[in-house]
């Protein structure tokens, strides 16, 4: 037997031998066989809650009750052999009490149900020993104590059954819950973020209007002496409001991509990243955008850039990827840049991006492309390495900076969509982050000479 099953086995074996300790009647098994058949065929609560019941009743003739613990921590009565499930769920009687042992209540003999105990933490209420409720027999007094033992072992797989139908119905109320935050996101953010357009298009057409004005006023004949200072200070606002304009267009432009990707229905349907893919040029479609961005806060830390990072520095590559989410993988590295930026041993700050061709690297014919983004400064803690790209985990050397730890795990999400892989290595005067994905490559015009000419 192949050594990973090993330990399955002997826990088969071990139930094997329990069983046959139990010594359950033909009755008694062929009860816990209907029982576990038809737990999986009625899907609601309110079914599971009538077969537990029915089941005793029909093989044994046992009055059942369920009670059940609340969010409060008290105990209510979920369903009765004589009334079926209650719509109202009234309190458990006196003296019937949450307790790890069975006891006996006047006539009844009550036996506790514990939950599946790799689920407890998600119940949505304190579940002491896993307890999470009571099931009441009678009468006690013509329960033998096989009959108790037989209960013991049935409030067992009950209270497994009933755990984990909990579990589900509640993922079912949050899917619901979160379809219907993302038709309230469509509503209240998506469709008004669309109508910001209207606005930058007033703003421009306002521009416009100015600059005619500014014609107009090159034109007046009537001698002035505040009219030369007037005409210079028309022209900074001209210009001053080009420059607004311009960096909220794309900043609309950003947050209308982030949006449109982060909350796509279909991701919150399937309950993962759905892409949609297109052919892209990296360089020009996705990461001169999100540099522009960045420009200003990389200036204002006196970070400087270089673009000589890679192997195919004079190359555009195309791939197939989902614009937006790339879009935000360079976001969040930048972002990360600007924060944890360094000066190297020479005393400069500066980042460093580009690409290189890993031939072969996904398998032969299958070549690779390998996205790096470089910054000065020392290198990670070891102790870190492993864990960086971990959901929340923030190193050693945040220095104070704000963050979440939600950024490098985030593009590990979006890049392993994507078939591909993160990675980071400690490089000569800094630390380089990097993504590898699978590539077609098509040569395009420059973009380092782009950022050489001024053009970022």
């Amino acid at each position: 037997m192949p050594h990973d099953l090993d330990k399955i086995a002997a826990r088969v074996r071990e139930k094997r031998e329990s069983f046959r300790e139990y010594r359950f009647t033909e009755l008694e098994n062929d009860a816990l066989k209907t029982f576990f058949d038809l737990a999986q065929e009625y899907e609601t609560l309110d079914n599971f809650y009538r077969v537990v019941v029915t089941v005793l009743k029909e093989y044994f003739g046992w009055e059942t009750r369920l009670y059940l613990l609340r969010q409060d921590g008290r105990l209510e009565t979920v369903v009765d052999s004589r009334e079926g499930v209650l719509p109202e769920r009234p309190l458990a009687p006196p003296g019937v009490e949450l307790a790890g042992q069975a006891y006996a209540l006047e006539e009844a003999w009550l036996v506790p149900i514990r939950g599946n105990l790799l689920l407890v933490e998600r119940l949505p209420f304190y579940a002491k020993e896993q307890l999470i409720g009571m099931l009441e027999v009678s009468p006690a007094a013509a329960l033998s104590q096989h009959n108790r033992f037989f209960l013991e072992k049935y409030a067992n797989r009950l209270g497994y059954n009933l755990h984990s139908k909990v579990i589900y119905w509640q993922n079912i109320q949050h899917i619901r819950f979160i379809n219907s935050l993302v038709a309230d996101i469509e509503h209240n953010v998506i469709v008004p973020n669309i109508a910001l357009s209207l606005y930058l298009r007033h703003l421009r057409d306002k521009i416009r209007t100015l600059e005619e004005l500014e014609c107009a006023c090159e034109i007046r004949t009537e001698k002035c002496e505040k009219f030369p200072e007037a005409q210079a200070t028309f022209r900074q606002l001209i210009q001053g409001l080009k420059h607004d304009y311009h960096t909220l267009e794309q900043q609309y432009k950003g947050i209308s991509l982030f949006i449109e990707s982060l909350f796509r229905p279909s991701h919150f349907q399937r309950g993962h990243l759905v892409l949609r893919r297109r052919p892209h040029r990296v360089m020009s479609d996705i990461i001169q955008p999100q540099l522009q961005l960045f420009l200003p806060r990389l200036k204002e830390r006196g970070i400087e850039i270089d673009v000589a990072l890679g192997g195919v520095p004079d190359e555009e590559i195309l791939l197939s990827v989902d614009k937006g989410l790339m879009a935000q993988v360079y976001a969040n590295l930048f972002s990360n840049a600007v924060k944890y930026t360094r000066p190297n041993h020479e005393g400069r700050k500066y980042i460093s991006f580009g690409r290189e061709i890993l031939r072969d690297y996904f398998g032969p014919g299958k070549h690779g492309c390998k996205f790096n983004v470089f910054s000065t400064g020392p290198h990670l803690p070891p102790e870190d390495v492993p864990h960086i790209f971990e959901e929340g985990y923030r190193g050693h050397n945040i220095n104070g900076e704000a963050g979440t730890g939600r950024g490098l795990y985030f593009v590990r999400n979006v890049i392993e969509t994507h078939g591909g892989q993160v990675g980071y290595e400690p490089t000569p005067g800094g630390n380089n982050f990097y993504f590898i994905l699978p590539m077609m490559e098509v040569p395009e015009a420059s973009f380092a000479a782009k950022v050489a000419s001024g053009g970022v």
